[in-house]
């Protein structure tokens, strides 16, 4: 997939490189491990004030917490339809039932799936259920439940941009590797390359993340599971650049339950192309609303389409879109003022189900019901 520099963002399945931490004071009073101590001018020369430590690891250090969330992570390895293409990923158990959280691109066209313990204890592997739309599935292996160690999901909503997070996963084939950085920002946007579907309020992380580390968990300092590790930007090949992206644990969380119960989950879409409005847009073509989304294309067949919604009479950008389409106003009674809030407003809803899409026409407010499709893979 592109995003709007023209980079590519790669999924990270594949055979990673563990990125050395940086010891000194800085990375001790942000990742734990004692003390810090600073000096106080006013006083003797030895004098010396200790700080109490206030982040959320524990006293020894990271080291500490990487020793107790080890046990959680698992690697993937899996045999595709050609003798070269297998792949090797990363996953996280959920539970003493033996189920495995991971990406769907992680095993997606793979067979013969063996899941790896950190013990080394090696189980067949079989997918219990998945969710291409957010790349996201759920495996199932046979394993004595006492070698089984789950891990505990935090709440992803109070994650903030500069939260330190590490990560640990199977890059290019190094077992087990620990890597760690902070949360870069929140709130971003990838695609799922199997559906086309947005995948949002994902987290992008300058933590070292390379082919291997898909499906593995992103860890605060609590040693909680705030994310999935998905995928790179790879702008000159297949090397880390300090962008990396991870699925919010809410959203995993969210969609575990149909999984573990061996459901393919199917995400709802309407079926258009939009651009926020606003009041420059608005009065390039002539409209009187200046709030909401202009449609710009529909999808044929779609959702929107049988529901007669109108798209701009050409193009899907703003220079080319011209006059004729619906603005959006509202779904299911909740504005709509951009893409984010419309794609949130139909997440609400489910694959059937059908609901109201308040528009302005020609100067006239309407109302029309339109049945949400699912997004299928490509």
């Amino acid at each position: 997939m592109t995003n709007m520099n023209g980079w590519r963002i790669s999924a990270i399945a594949g055979i990673v490189v563990a990125a050395a931490l940086i010891g000194g004071a800085v990375a001790l009073s942000a990742f734990g491990g004692g003390t810090v101590t600073t000096i106080n001018p006013a006083a003797s020369p030895r004098a010396v004030v200790p700080v109490q430590q206030t982040t959320g690891a524990a006293v020894g250090g990271i080291a500490d917490l990487v020793e107790r969330v080890r046990p959680s992570v698992v690697v993937i390895e899996g045999s595709g339809a050609t003798a070269t293409g297998g792949s090797s990923g990363t996953g996280m158990v959920i539970d003493r039932e033996g189920r495995v959280l991971t990406n769907y691109h992680v095993i997606e066209g793979q067979r013969d799936l063996k899941v790896i313990l950190a013990d080394g204890t090696a189980s067949k592997a079989t997918v219990l259920g998945s969710d291409p739309g957010s790349d996201l599935a759920v495996l199932k292996i046979t394993v004595p439940s006492n070698l089984l160690t789950p891990v505990t999901f935090a709440n992803s909503d109070s994650v903030r941009t500069g939260d330190s997070v590490f990560a640990i996963g199977n890059p290019y084939g190094q077992s087990f590797s620990v890597s760690a950085g902070i949360v870069s920002a929140t709130g971003r946007v990838t695609t799922s390359s199997f559906t086309g579907r947005a995948i949002r309020d994902v987290f992008q992380t300058d933590t070292a993340m390379n082919p291997g580390n898909s499906g593995g968990p992103l860890f605060n300092m609590k040693g909680e599971v705030v994310g999935v590790n998905s995928s790179i930007e790879n702008p000159n090949g297949r090397f880390f650049v300090g962008l990396g992206y991870a699925i919010p644990s809410n959203t995993a969380q969210r969609f575990l339950p149909a999984m573990v119960q061996g459901q393919d989950v199917r995400h709802p879409q309407l079926g258009v192309s939009v651009m926020r409005l606003d009041d420059v847009l608005a009065a390039d073509l002539g409209l009187k609303v200046t709030r909401g989304v202009y449609v710009t294309s529909v999808t044929p067949g779609g959702a929107a389409a049988r529901a007669g919604i109108q798209a701009a009479a050409r193009g899907t950008n703003v220079r080319t879109a011209g006059a004729g389409g619906d603005v959006i106003t509202a779904v299911g009674g909740q504005p709509v003022r951009n893409f984010e809030e419309l794609a949130r407003a139909i997440d609400k809803h489910e694959v059937g189900e059908k609901v109201q899409v308040d528009l302005v026409r020609n100067g006239q407010t309407m109302t029309v019901s339109a049945e949400l499709q699912a997004w299928d893979l490509r």
